[in-house]
């Protein structure tokens, strides 16, 4: 059965961030010496000097050389695919950027791959090293028609079969949507685990749908399983039903426009979200938050935390018959909307950060009612697991059940509570500390096991664990100062000062009418979310929309081993199985 022990990682020891106004670059130096000396291990790597992180070019003919020279040395040990997207440069020879980023769990380093190329020019696919690439490259072939030649099973993701063009190149309309009919619905057959494909059994081989019409699956999500009996032999997931090409759109609207929608990728914990992209473009743009702001972020990502899971550990048991959890659960969320609600007006979806800082202060009485809910929480969550942590039912549908093995899980890219559940300690509020964190004392959950019990024991802790961090920035009160930046270029100048002052007017003008405008580059910057690392990488081009946002949503890596997970199981596991990985359709479509 799975356990749960506890782990603190290393504390940060980097550089603290210094305040550069109006707009500084990153100081890339230290990464630039990191590329020179790691380019040395592989002759293919040249160093893209001036970058957020470690970054190469890599021409596609070495390109699976490097991929698994960097995953296979003692040295570095690259084992994780993190992302993979691309830019288009239209105007260029070699049109697109195809952008790995890769962790190293052993360093806690990451670094950046570029490989450029033409139109119609394939790129060989990377899924013979990482598992966790298959799903990204379907996505930068379905965004972009970048052929992976290699690839098992190159077809389009986020978008349906009758779609025409790639939605995330420059020249494709917006505003152009296309039309789907039941004849143009996926036909998907899975293809039956070699365990299975010889076994004769008196039963009856069926396929059939789960979801995307039913309560579990949550009406976003479609499983088409092949059953001998009850037990899967084969399964396959198709997503996209939640598509709203969060990147495409970004493009279009100003910096500050995009943070409504970032709230509905997670809509869980939709400020973690808003928080992550702000500090994306806060890094671009070489600012600092004021304290203030920064403790305010900090206190509602953990409030957020405990709400995403809250509805995960409820929704969960719900799904296998155990109601009472759910009411037990909700209550205390609810409770942290109307925390939110008193911050800013809004409860789920709250778009309450803006980059620079907050919209507005939080109420006289924040700290008050934060403690109130610190108090309170306890016992809820004491409650639902003295119903369950020994209910004979309950052990019987998760111990066991959809287990991974961390290699696997590292393969594919997992991240947040899934991974620890796996017994790998990696939390990025740990191996890159923002907001603080670094400051304060809290352990990071892991169990042994992988299982459906493991992701639940390790939510649960979890919990207790955000609740340590929140007591802890009660008591440390909250700094004075204001919750923006002073910064015209930035942060719109109080109303007063508007209606009185020439300048102010005239800042104000400037940054209704023509935005935020960060420098030409790009960065990417990752915070802990409810399902683990959300990453936003930024391209900017000087104007005041961004060329390009990158989302990188937890989901999207943990799902793709869900059909993996389940094969030689039953239904009511995959059942159970889902539940526990958190699957929030609006992060995992982005």
């Amino acid at each position: 059965m799975s356990t749960l022990t506890k782990f603190s990682a290393i504390p940060y020891t980097g550089p603290a961030p210094t305040n550069r106004e109006p707009y500084v670059p990153i100081d890339a130096s230290a990464f630039d010496a990191r590329a020179e000396a790691i380019a040395k291990t592989h002759s293919a790597l040249i160093p893209e000097t001036g970058q957020d992180m470690a970054s190469f070019i890599v021409g596609k003919a070495d390109l699976i050389d490097v991929l698994r020279s960097l995953k296979e040395s003692d040295d570095l040990a690259f084992t994780m695919p993190l992302d993979l997207f691309a830019v288009d440069y239209p105007r260029r020879e070699k049109r697109f950027d195809v952008i790995y980023q890769l962790y190293s769990l052993k360093n806690n380093e990451r670094i950046r791959l570029k490989v450029r190329v033409g139109e119609d020019e394939p790129i060989p696919t990377g899924t013979t090293i990482f598992k966790g690439l298959n799903w990204y490259e379907r996505e930068v072939f379905d965004m972009y028609g970048v052929v992976f030649d290699g690839h098992p099973n190159l077809r389009r993701i986020l978008t349906h079969e009758a779609f025409q063009g790639h939605a995330l190149r420059k020249d494709y309309d917006p505003a152009q949507r296309w039309l789907l009919t039941e004849k143009d619905v996926a036909k998907i057959t899975p293809v039956i685990d070699p365990r299975f494909e010889n076994v004769d059994t008196d039963y009856e081989r069926v396929t059939l749908n789960l979801g995307p019409s039913h309560p579990a699956t949550h009406g976003t999500l479609r499983i088409v399983v092949t059953l001998d009996g009850e037990t899967i032999i084969g399964a396959d997931q198709e997503i996209g039903y939640l598509h709203r090409c969060f990147e495409k759109m970004s493009e279009t609207h100003t910096y500050q426009q995009v943070i409504p929608y970032t709230d509905r990728l997670n809509y869980c914990s939709a400020i973690i979200n808003n928080v992550g992209y702000c500090m994306a473009v806060e890094k671009l743009l070489g600012i600092e938050v004021p304290a203030r702001a920064q403790h305010i972020r900090l206190m509602l990502s953990e409030f957020m935390r405990i709400a995403d899971h809250l509805v995960c550990i409820g929704t969960n048991l719900v799904d296998m018959g155990a109601l009472t959890n759910f009411w037990y659960l909700f209550q205390p969320r609810e409770e942290i909307y109307g925390l939110i609600e008193a911050c800013c007006g809004a409860r789920l979806l709250p778009s309450y950060t803006r980059i620079g800082g907050l919209a507005v202060d939080v109420p006289p009485d924040f700290l008050e009612k934060s403690q109130r809910l610190v108090d309170m929480m306890p016992k809820f969550i004491n409650d639902v697991e003295k119903l369950v942590d020994r209910n004979k039912i309950f052990l019987d549908r998760v111990v066991g059940v959809a287990p991974i093995s961390a290699e696997d899980a590292i393969n594919y890219g997992f991240t947040g509570p899934c991974l620890r559940a796996c017994g790998v300690p990696f939390d990025i509020r740990k191996a890159n500390p923002y907001l603080g964190y670094e400051t304060y004392e809290f352990d990071v959950p892991i169990a042994e096991g992988g299982d459906t019990y493991a992701r639940f024991l390790v939510r649960m802790e979890e919990m207790r664990q955000s609740l340590k961090i929140l007591q802890q920035a009660i008591d440390r009160g909250l700094p004075e100062g204001p919750v923006i930046v002073d910064n015209p270029y930035v942060a719109l100048p109080p109303k007063s000062k508007v209606y009185n002052e020439m300048e102010s007017l005239i800042y104000h003008f400037k940054l209704i009418m023509h935005g935020i405008q960060p420098p030409v580059g790009e960065t990417y910057l990752q915070v802990e979310g409810g399902n683990g690392e959300l990453g936003f990488y930024i391209v900017s081009d000087g104007t005041k929309n961004p060329y390009r946002v990158r989302c990188r949503p937890p989901c999207f890596s943990i799902y793709q081993a869900f059909g993996k997970m389940i094969t030689g199981q039953t239904i009511p596991d995959a059942i159970a199985a889902l539940g526990s990985l958190n699957i929030i359709a609006g992060e995992l479509d982005h």
